[in-house]
């Protein structure tokens, strides 16, 4: 489909913003460029940005009509994408969708119902986390063509950016939402810090195996609007040359600007209180992205030393009265820097307590927002009998450590654990982190293409399907469950492998539901590995799929001895098949809820 490809599309789907960047085919080096993106920045009003906030407003019948919110390639539109939306959020956040890569991967809700805006009211238009990404990939597509109408996006070479963490069933509900969108269908899926590091080397070119030396470790940080990616990638050698390989990612932890701005919001409403102002529920959402934008003034380099923030007033008359209170610059360090980047021991673990903060927004964030915890937690798991991992180099990136405070105080708290001597050193890169993951998987579409430096690794977790063992049933108690490794760490693209288990009885003709889990430190697992028990930390479970297989007409039990064989297809996309030990038929699980997908290909 894109053997025709001029360009390679390289787009960061974020959490607060969205970029694509790209870069000829047909040059021996590449040069990467980001795209400016027309969007509304008010009613009728249209301008350019290399960021589109993630942001999407739900619009009035009036709206619509009156073409508010048309765009040069869409009339009568009745939302809106982008720098308005994002204004909006404070305006009218019931109407206002943001947060979607977070709802994109939380399981306990369906991704594909019309959820969101949370708890908004019944009069207003809902949208599903999947039809809110496709939303923001339509309007990035869009302004592509309208920049680019000779090169069409369905014939580009795409790559698109997910979190590390992103379990397989975020990561097929993220390829659904760019396939609805009109992107390509060999699109590739990279991950964010990978393409960070990416953004990094192609800045140096073949200048980084003068930086970098057989053995060092790099950390890569990337804290955004809505997540803390962690991941570890070692130089190693082969054949007497350096080449990078990922070692480890971190688990999925949902803290990130968005808990910081719901922090300064919690701060910034006693200050309401004391004016004698007490914010109803809605008042407080709005709180909540105006905080986010006070906190991007006054950690600005040179940013103020205070900066007003307004909501809307509550009550009968047309035109609503605005309230502002004076929000302090020392204030907005003290809660951040110590609510998030705390000093702490090498050996301290993130706390598992149950709070009531936050729970109203609907995400299972982080109980602990110790985001130093979260770091300390990962490089001992990932280290082994001589101690943590210690990293000789770390990369920033995230639009939260734009913040020179915020990196600051994380190099001051490793430099604490390893001491000054051997603190990790900061791999500086282009000033601006809001367009590195962007820049970055556009050369990874390139160096895929051209040839370049790539990091090795394979997947960056362990997959496992659970198994319900046989066995008398118990009244009241289900029967015990077993986790079988399909996929270890590692595995790389395009290969794929029997997994030993001996038969497995798969039920068919029936609806019938399939439980899966995942792992990112469980590294000596092997396909066949079974798991008799497991903690949390161990094995996370992950989405289950719920769907009835076609009976074979052979087959007359309720179910079908079958084995396991495990793919990873060029593309990074997981695939299960389920193999007769009877007859020839094969079925194939796919880690998504898609039923039109699961059954027999």
């Amino acid at each position: 489909m894109t053997t025709e490809a001029k360009y390679v599309l390289g787009i960061d789907l974020g959490t607060t913003n969205s970029v694509l960047a790209y870069a000829r085919l047909d040059t021996e080096q590449p040069t990467i460029e980001v795209l400016p993106v027309p969007q509304l920045v008010a009613p009728s009003t249209v301008e350019t940005s290399g960021l589109l906030p993630s942001f999407l407003y739900l619009g009035s019948p009036e709206e619509s009509k009156a073409g508010a919110l048309d765009v040069p390639w869409a009339k009568r539109r009745d939302f809106a994408v982008g720098l308005y939306a994002q204004k909006q959020s404070a305006e009218s956040p019931q109407r206002t969708v943001s947060g979607v890569k977070s709802w994109l991967c939380h399981a306990r809700v369906d991704r594909r119902q019309p959820i969101l805006p949370w708890q908004a009211p019944d009069e207003v238009p809902k949208i599903s986390p999947v039809v809110a990404s496709q939303r923001y990939l339509e309007h990035l597509a869009a302004a592509w063509e309208a920049a680019f109408p000779d090169a069409p996006v369905a014939r580009q070479r795409v790559v698109l950016t997910v979190p590390a963490s992103f379990d397989a069933s975020a990561r097929e509900l993220t390829r659904e939402a760019a396939l609805a969108a009109g992107l390509p269908e060999d699109l590739v899926l990279l991950e964010e810090p990978q393409a960070a590091l990416y953004a990094w080397l192609s800045d140096r070119g073949d200048r980084w195996r003068r930086l970098l030396k057989l053995g060092d470790a790099l950390l890569v940080c990337d804290v955004g609007g809505g997540t803390t990616d962690l991941t570890l990638v070692s130089v190693a050698e082969e054949n007497g040359g350096l080449y990078l390989e990922r070692r480890a990612v971190g688990n999925h932890l949902l803290i990130g600007g968005d808990n910081m701005d719901l922090a300064l919001a919690h701060a910034t409403a006693a200050l309401f209180a004391e004016k004698g102002v007490r914010l109803d529920p809605w008042q407080s959402v709005a709180l909540w992205h105006a905080c986010r934008s006070a906190k991007e003034v006054l950690l600005a380099p040179g940013g103020p030393d205070r900066h007003p923030v307004s909501i809307l007033g509550r009550g009968a008359r047309l035109i609503a009265k605005t309230i502002s209170v004076e929000l302090e610059r020392a204030k907005v360090q003290e809660v951040i820097v110590e609510g998030f980047f705390p000093m702490c021991k090498i050996t301290d673990k993130p706390a598992r307590r149950r709070v009531s903060g936050f729970l109203e927004l609907g995400l299972p964030f982080e109980t602990d927002t110790a985001i130093t915890r979260h770091v300390a937690a990962f490089l001992t798991a990932h280290g082994d009998a001589a101690g943590p991992v210690r990293p000789t180099h770390v990369l920033f990136n995230g639009g939260v450590f734009k913040a020179e405070v915020l990196r600051r105080r994380l190099l001051e708290v490793l430099a604490s654990w390893f001491g000054a001597k051997d603190a990790p050193k900061v791999l500086e890169g282009k000033p601006d982190l809001d367009f590195a993951v962007a820049r970055g998987a556009a050369y990874y579409g390139w160096a895929k293409q051209r040839g370049g430096v790539r990091i090795r690794g394979g997947t960056a977790r362990a997959y496992y399907v659970g198994i319900e063992t046989a066995g008398p049933a118990v009244p009241g108690a289900p029967r015990p469950l077993h986790a079988l490794c399909v996929v270890p760490i590692g595995m790389e693209e395009g290969t794929e492998t029997d997994v030993p288990s001996g038969e497995i009885g798969l039920v068919v003709g029936e609806p019938a539901q399939f439980r899966f889990f995942s792992s990112s430190v469980r590294k000596e697992d092997r396909p066949g590995t079974r798991l008799t028990q497991w903690t949390p930390e161990e094995l996370v479970e992950t989405a289950p799929l719920e769907t009835m297989l076609v009976r074979d007409e052979n087959i007359q039990e309720p179910y079908t001895p079958i084995r396991f064989h495990a793919r990873i297809t060029e593309l990074g996309m997981l695939e299960l098949w389920c193999v007769s030990t009877q007859t020839d038929r094969r079925w194939k699980l796919e880690f998504s809820v898609r039923e039109e997908d699961a059954g027999e290909c």
